[in-house]
């Protein structure tokens, strides 16, 4: 099913939110775009940040989660995963802008000489590049809807250059080719025992008097708006009660789009823009949902790494694990597990052990360690990135004999730098955009796991983040040890996968495999690790089913000998 809106006639969804930050705009958005796709439209989402960092590579997991990487190369914001999740279309570097690089752009102009010696000012100039950055993703992408996601919460002055540029942005193309989407809070006050409209009418008034009127107010709360809450809001908003859109909390984010086209969300925008296309088509969506929601039993996977204190900071490595268990018809538990003071006796109840990607020193020997403790006790191992590398470093020093080993990252006078820093980032001294990024080609090897997971495909497209490789110098010293270099760059330079052979599932990969991984279509390494963990976690039950019926024998037994 395919409906296409005329070439030059894209229309623009722009969502913005109030009272709170961390409401859910990214997954809003996303649910917005999946309902869209599921009605045949070809759909594009991008979001707006207003940060002075020209991109997410250099701010701290801690602070702002994971840094997507999208196809072609760009660090982004976390919620360019949700856009990609939900609505299995590829975003690109123009789906992520930050305030820094939309200021870096214009700064860069005046320095040429493109203004004429002119006054540059917030407006027009950096109004104008906003609005550009939204007009391009649709003249290069060709799509019917652009919805954009503009971050951080109305009344913050980092977002007001952003909320003038989608307010010039609607004046220009008229209320037939844009539209506005208010998401807000409607708190639950316990001790009153009622749902409270006032932030809601204090953040609709706020996004009214910057010359903003929302064509529709989409609620976050724990439960559903009773007609009465939707009237008031509707009164306060100049809106329509139907374009009050309740977004109640639900057990699985990706029941949201399935919420939203219950309340009737992609008729009323739809409607807005005068359009009427087929119902949706949201059958594989919602045989996904039953599927989750049908799951049985818990596969339990330690998730070894630094940033532990904030589950955003591997989020897509979370959802990947999550769409491998549900493929399985089983739940994962995630036990993110710090490796700045791993015990390895903490481990022992792991079905799976995952080490993720990250860059710094701290925490690395835990890492080390976490990966020695999977092999040699035969618990499924996936490493990603730097969780590939210290797989490397622990199979050098402790198979190998390669004492000392290290990556020259970490270790720059190791005996054995056994992870080296790539040739071509030798004179790379900027940071931010400048290590190896995007989707590349991996060869993978006949007769090898590798292969064997990916359905036998000779080359695969996936995407990398990483300054480091590992080192050719030291690389056939390893392979003469028993580690296959399963996957490599096609003119074999750069390994990308390592693998044990005579292991239930020990694989790693230089690249990011999470970044590619769908609800309806997991990631094969995500996929056939959870299947090998939930496989480790029935022979564990099987096991103490045994030994708790040997227990039961072993007191008939002995009852019976008193008794005779």
């Amino acid at each position: 099913m395919s409906v296409r809106i005329p070439a030059g006639e894209t229309r623009f969804i722009f969502v913005t939110g109030g009272v709170v930050s961390a409401l859910g705009k990214g997954i809003a958005s996303a649910s917005i775009g999946r309902l869209l796709v599921a009605r045949g439209f070809r759909v594009q989402l991008q979001k707006f940040d207003p940060y002075i960092n020209v991109d997410p590579g250099t701010m701290s997991p801690f602070q702002h989660g994971e840094v997507f990487v999208t196809e072609d190369g760009a660090e982004t914001d976390l919620d360019l995963g949700h856009y990609e999740r939900f609505t299995d279309h590829n975003t690109s570097r123009a789906s992520s802008v930050s305030a820094g690089s939309v200021y870096n752009t214009v700064i860069s102009r005046e320095r040429r000489g493109d203004y004429l010696g002119g006054t540059v000012q917030v407006i027009p100039h950096i109004t104008d590049e906003i609005k550009q950055k939204i007009l391009i993703v649709a003249e290069a992408q060709s799509v019917d809807f652009v919805i954009t996601e503009i971050g951080g919460t109305v009344g913050d002055i980092e977002s007001l250059p952003f909320l003038e540029a989608i307010r010039q942005l609607y004046t220009d193309l008229g209320p037939k080719r844009a539209m506005f989407l208010h998401l807000t809070l409607v708190p639950y006050v316990g001790h009153a025992g009622e749902l409270k409209t006032k932030p809601t009418q204090h953040s609709v008034n706020e996004l009214r008097r910057i010359g903003i009127q929302p064509h529709a107010v989409v609620c976050r709360s724990e439960g559903g708006l009773d007609r009465d809450i939707r009237r008031k809001i509707a009164l306060f908003a100049s809106l329509p009660e139907s374009a009050v859109i309740s977004a109640r909390d639900v057990d699985n984010t990706y029941k949201v789009p399935l919420a939203f086209r219950a309340e009737g969300m992609d008729d009323l925008v739809l409607e807005h823009f005068g359009i009427d296309p087929p119902a949706p088509d949201l059958a594989d969506w919602e045989d996904f949902c039953r599927r989750a929601d049908a799951a049985e039993g818990t596969v339990k996977i330690a998730l070894v790494g630094k940033y532990v204190q904030l589950e955003d900071a591997y989020k897509s490595v979370i959802e990947a694990l999550k769409h491998g268990g549900w493929h399985h018809g089983v739940n994962v538990e995630v036990d993110l597990v710090s490796s700045e003071d791993l015990d390895t006796a903490g481990l022992a109840d792991a079905d799976g052990i995952l080490i993720p990607g990250g860059f710094g020193e701290r925490g690395i020997e835990g890492k080390v360690a976490a990966s020695r403790y999977a092999r040699e006790n035969g618990i499924p191992f996936l490493g990603i990135c730097l969780g590939m590398q210290m797989a490397v470093v622990d199979y050098a020093r402790h198979v190998c004999g390669m004492e000392g080993a290290n990556s020259a990252e970490f270790d720059p006078e190791t005996p054995f730098p056994v992870v080296d820093l790539l040739p071509e980032q030798k004179e790379v001294t900027d940071l931010g955009g400048t290590m190896r990024l995007g989707a590349d080609p991996v060869k993978l090897h006949e007769g090898t796991k590798a292969r064997e997971i990916f359905d036998g495909e000779a080359v695969i497209y996936k995407r990398h983040r990483h300054r480091y490789e590992v080192n050719n110098m030291l690389r056939r010293r390893i392979e003469d040890e028993g580690m296959v270099m399963s996957g490599t760059s096609p003119d074999e330079r750069l390994v990308e996968i390592v693998e044990l052979p005579d292991h239930p599932f020990f694989v790693a990969s230089q690249f990011h495999p999470e970044f590619n991984s769908r609800p309806t279509r997991p990631e094969p390494l995500f996929r056939e690790f959870v299947g090998a963990a939930a496989k480790a976690a029935g022979e564990r039950s099987d096991d103490a089913d045994e030994g708790a019926d040997e227990g039961a024998l072993d007191d008939d037994a002995e009852i019976s000998a008193r008794k005779g």
